[in-house]
């Protein structure tokens, strides 16, 4: 059994270089797998650039892909790609902490503090019975969804249709996007020809929505279950944002987008393209037919993602929301910025405005780039960078034609979505925390 002292060993790295580095090891074994002949089932070896873009989507759930996933994987192919969706969803460092304490070997102090990073945890106590926590309801939920997604699947495949389920289950929890539809018209179809199954599109949507409301949210939920007032802070501001970032689009979509579809139809296309932007990367409606409002729409939603600690990625709907409460504090000319009757500390407030700068120009910047290298429309172009950043994998269908370059841009967006910026920044600035002194204050006006 590999134990994780190796971590304590590395002194000199701090807990975002551990964090960032477990990644990319995972990466790094899921595109060595993928490159083998029987990973694909034309038994040739894949290149490079395929393999590592698609081990990268993978781990970092995001759902882009250069091959088509039911039609260029084999069998093999497919279970490595499924298995660094769920590693990549739950974390290679909850996973670690798992084994450990199944082994029934205690964690370190060091070990704790890792793990309670790696979920957003404000303490580190309890971390190994947290981690046995996520793995089995993660289990019992996917497989749950599975259930309920093998009538449906099962009808049209037949005894593939299992597989299928328990594919598509894992990845929809782990907002991952990754789907064995297969292509139609050139196209990936994804989840288009169930635009009208309300139990698939239900399930799938229950499962996005569990999989991103973070593993915090489910610890309230179970323990507090409907005393609500008890949750913490961060719960309520989860759930409720959650809501809001559902319910709001949802009506949009219905009453401007799908008008032409039948009035059920109309309501599953609305409701799923307003979950799935956060951050599952599945869609039943063709994007490319979707009007530029709709399209700008989803930019923003693939932009915010779900919440700390959870499957899904993106600036995260609790930076939305305390930037969100700033900007009333402001109106309201509070001192403080307050949320559900508590103070939110100016540090918090600091990194959310500077998470949203980071993401912004990130953004911008590798749209205007891959733009220019492939002349191709801005429009289309920032569609694919802010999926790959919110760790999306809603595509208008130009990635699989990108060059190297651009495929690079794409692979670092999804790696930098995944980690989270403020992870990445402090990884590579630094380790510790140094005290400066403080300059002279001069007065300067905003706005």
């Amino acid at each position: 059994m590999v134990k994780m002292n190796w971590i304590s060993i590395k002194r000199k790295y701090s807990t975002f270089q551990i964090i960032i580095m477990g990644c990319a090891l995972v990466i790094l074994i899921g595109t060595i797998l993928l490159m083998l002949p029987f990973s694909s089932k034309s038994g040739e070896v894949t290149s490079l650039e395929c393999a590592l873009f698609t081990a990268t989507s993978a781990v970092c759930v995001t759902g882009l892909i250069i091959q088509d996933t039911a039609s260029y994987w084999s069998g093999f192919g497919q279970a490595v790609i499924l298995i660094l969706i769920q590693v990549g969803g739950l974390g290679v460092i909850t996973i670690a902490a798992f084994i450990e304490s199944v082994a029934g070997r205690k964690l370190s102090v060091r070990e704790k503090s890792l793990v309670g990073e790696s979920i957003s945890a404000f303490q580190t106590g309890g971390m190994a019975k947290m981690a046995r926590l996520i793995i089995l309801i993660s289990l019992i939920v996917e497989a749950a969804g599975a259930a309920l997604m093998m009538p449906v699947m099962c009808g049209d495949y037949g005894p593939q249709g299992i597989w299928m389920a328990v594919f598509h289950s894992v990845s929809a929890f782990c907002n991952a996007g990754f789907d064995l539809m297969g292509t139609h018209s050139g196209t990936f179809s994804s989840l288009t020809a169930y635009k009208g199954n309300l139990l698939l599109v239900l399930t799938v949507c229950a499962l996005i929505i569990l999989g991103g409301i973070g593993f915090l949210t489910w610890q309230d939920m179970l323990f507090q279950r409907r005393k609500i007032k008890k949750y913490k802070m961060q719960s309520k501001v989860v759930l409720v944002t959650t809501l809001v970032l559902i319910v709001a689009p949802a009506v949009l979509y219905f009453f401007f987008e799908f008008t032409d579809a039948s009035l059920p139809e109309r309501f599953s296309l609305s409701l799923f393209q307003a979950v799935t932007p956060r951050t599952a990367g599945f869609n039943t409606a063709d994007l490319a037919k979707m009007s530029g409002r709709g399209i700008g729409l989803m930019i923003v939603l693939m932009m915010i993602g779900g919440a700390p600690g959870s499957t899904a990625g993106g600036m995260k709907v609790t930076t939305v929301a305390v930037l969100a409460a700033s900007a009333v504090s402001v109106f309201r000319r509070n001192k403080d910025t307050q949320m559900f009757g508590r103070r939110v500390e100016d540090s918090v407030v600091k990194r959310a405005s500077a998470l949203l700068l980071i993401y912004l120009l990130l953004t911008f910047i590798s749209a205007v780039v891959i733009s220019y290298i492939e002349g191709l429309p801005m429009k289309d172009c920032l569609f694919e960078t802010a999926s790959a950043a919110g760790t999306v994998g809603l595509t208008l269908g130009i990635t699989p034609s990108l060059g190297l370059v651009s495929h690079l841009i794409l692979a670092a967006l999804m790696f930098f979505g995944r980690t989270g910026g403020l992870t990445l920044m402090y990884a590579a600035i630094s380790g510790k925390n140094a005290e400066v002194s403080r300059c002279p204050v001069e007065k300067i006006n905003v706005g």
